[in-house]
């Protein structure tokens, strides 16, 4: 059992770096940890007038902002439970969430606030902008006359940090945030996540992922999601880290761009990012006949594998000590390539259920195809007659495991059984305590002998071909179907016509066959135009399309 506690962490971190840069909405003027203990103060004011009590939910929606992350720490500082909902999610998803948390209180973007209707939303006393915290709408606005705006509050405009004082109510056991997932399956359950396991989480990130202190980090994945959220905020705000928040994934050219002002050493990201990255950089520069041929010579091998390496470090900024992918299966050819030029990117696994990591390791540490080691605290098991060699369901126990999902006891009950979580990923574990995964159990496809087919896998070797951005493996009619979203900026780039597609996509189906076992063979590829819908970690929503 964890002995120390969540709160002390945030508001010591606030007094020991109240004069340095702390957020910053990227490319804006930044706000000191001062700024931000200040607000914290000011917010809290304005919950005990709201007369939110100890537990009671503060529901979140908006873009990653300083005034985002400054709510998500008052709301937990005070002993509240976070409710922050995906931007993404539409009006009608919105209002099902904030009505099934129960929250109390809704700090919303005004550009979201204008497609909600406030009288549909149960439980909601209180409406604030999240853009500058006004008030939008009320049942008793009068509650708010007595409290001064923050720039107009002498007493916490004078702060210094010794008056920086936070009383913690919380125990482990209490919830702080109360996530709903957006996930590949269609169901969005609200994810129960106690102060335990988002201290778990911050432990691990504090003796393994070694941001350097006082280093500018760069946040673009969605903090709504746990992943970017611990991880992106919760650590680099206990290290003193200058967060730089960009409202929405950018494209990898928008993204370099960021990379180079603000050099970061420590990067989140989502495989599809890197992928995109390599596909559109990388590949048709060792895809050249004349580059094979040189990549066959060792000597020459490994000076032209230095040169993209190290130009691949400057694209980021120059000060990159790690890349961690996280939130996704790599692609497997991606991932070897990374690793013969000894680029530091490495692969963790994790589940919003987990607050999220499960396994990690340090870049030179990683294994091919793994997807981290065992973090401190999470103990697994592989429910299989052998672990190291026969896939099974992975099951998780530990102190990051969360205590349920909210009003939802059968959903609860189907997940953690026996006081072990059920994560419905299939995997391995090694020996070492690496984890292995193939795909999710409601993916695998049976093929016609009881063979377990993970379409997953099969995908990837789709992915790597020529003029395929993207592939989703179904099972119709007993055979296995791809569905092909063209690369159409790499059609456009050669000339190519798209009357071309169909031939050049039963070309590929031919050539990725060679490479696969009879039962998983692709029986005929669909052409699709336009993305596949995707969750926030860019985990393509599958139920839409089966």
């Amino acid at each position: 059992m964890i002995q120390e506690k969540l709160i002390p962490y945030l508001v010591d971190s606030i007094k020991n770096y109240w004069d340095l840069p702390a957020f910053t909405d990227y490319p804006g003027k930044a706000s000191t940890y001062g700024d931000v203990g200040k607000r914290m103060l000011w917010l809290h004011r304005l919950f005990e007038a709201s007369k939110l009590g100890k537990g009671g939910k503060v529901a979140l929606v908006g873009k990653n902002s300083g005034n985002w992350a400054s709510l998500y720490f008052s709301t937990i500082t005070y002993g509240g439970s976070i409710v922050p909902i995906l931007i993404n999610f539409s009006p009608e998803e919105m209002t099902y969430i904030i009505n099934h948390s129960d929250a109390q209180i809704l700090f919303i973007s005004r550009d979201k606030f204008d497609s909600i209707d406030p009288e549909q939303l149960r439980r909601v006393q209180h409406i604030f902008s999240l853009d500058d915290f006004t008030l939008l709408y009320s049942h008793n606005e009068s509650l708010f006359k007595t409290i001064k705006p923050l720039q107009e509050s002498t007493d916490l405009q004078n702060l210094r940090p010794e008056g920086m004082q936070v009383k913690d109510v919380c125990d482990n056991e209490d919830t702080a945030a109360i996530i709903y997932t957006s996930g590949t399956t269609g169901f969005s359950k609200g994810v129960m996540l106690p102060h335990r396991s988002l201290l778990a989480n911050l432990i691990v990130a504090r003796e393994m992922l070694l941001f350097k202190e006082g280093a500018k980090v760069l946040a673009f994945l969605p903090l709504a999601h746990a992943y970017a959220c611990s991880f992106d905020l919760l650590y680099p705000f206990t290290r003193g880290n200058h967060i730089n928040f960009m409202d929405k994934l950018p494209a990898p050219k928008v993204l370099l761009g960021a990379m180079q002002d603000l050099k970061p050493n420590v990067v989140l990201a989502v495989p599809l990012l890197i992928e995109k990255i390599f596909k559109r950089q990388i590949q048709p520069t060792i895809e050249k006949p004349a580059m094979k041929v040189m990549l066959k010579i060792p000597g020459v091998k490994s000076m032209i594998g230095k040169k993209i390496r190290d130009s691949l470090l400057t694209a980021f900024g120059g000060s990159l000590t790690e890349l961690v992918v996280g939130g996704a299966p790599m692609n497997a050819e991606v991932e070897l390539f990374m690793k013969k030029i000894r680029f530091p990117v490495t692969i963790g696994y994790g589940m919003t259920e987990c607050g999220p990591l499960i396994s990690y390791c340090r870049w030179f540490e990683h294994r091919f195809e793994s997807s981290g080691k065992l973090v401190k605290y999470i103990k697994c098991k592989i429910d299989s007659p052998d672990p190291v060699k026969i896939p099974g369901e992975v099951l998780i126990a530990g102190e990051q495991v969360f205590t349920g999902y909210y009003k939802n006891d059968e959903a609860t009950a189907d997940t953690i059984k026996r006081g072990w979580l059920y994560t419905g990923d299939i995997g391995t574990l090694d020996k070492d305590k690496f984890i292995y995964l193939k795909g999710r159990s409601k993916n695998v496809i049976l093929g016609p002998s009881g063979e377990n087919i993970y379409p997953e896998l099969v995908e990837q070797k789709l992915d790597n071909l020529p003029y395929v951005m993207e592939a989703l493996v179904l099972e119709r009619d007993r055979r296995l179907h791809a569905l092909v979203y063209p690369d159409l900026e790499a059609l456009d780039k050669e000339g190519i016509p798209e009357s071309r597609i169909p031939q050049l996509m039963e070309e590929n189906r031919m050539e990725v066959n060679k490479s696969l076992a009879d039962f998983s063979r692709i029986a005929k590829i669909q052409i699709v135009n336009e993305p596949f819908q995707k969750t926030p970690t860019q985990k393509i929503k599958r139920y839409l399309y089966s």
